[in-house]
């Protein structure tokens, strides 16, 4: 077919969260979820909440440096 599907005889292996994957504390698949639930937009991007996790944490990080 195209190629698509999954490999013949390939292990899926243990789940790596978007946090880890993207190097943050944060966790990026729950403000996902927030931005989805909020009906902030009628679509959200993949980046987006990868993107505000990470300002999230800088922003925690500059507070509790103070």
């Amino acid at each position: 077919m195209s190629g698509r599907g999954k490999a013949a005889g390939k292990a899926k292996g243990k789940a790596v969260s978007r946090s880890s994957k993207a190097g943050l504390q944060f966790p990026v698949g729950r403000l996902a979820r927030y931005l989805k639930k909020g009906r902030y937009a009628e679509r959200i991007g993949a980046g987006a909440p990868v993107y505000l996790a990470a300002v999230l944490e800088y922003l925690a990080a500059e507070v509790l440096e103070l």
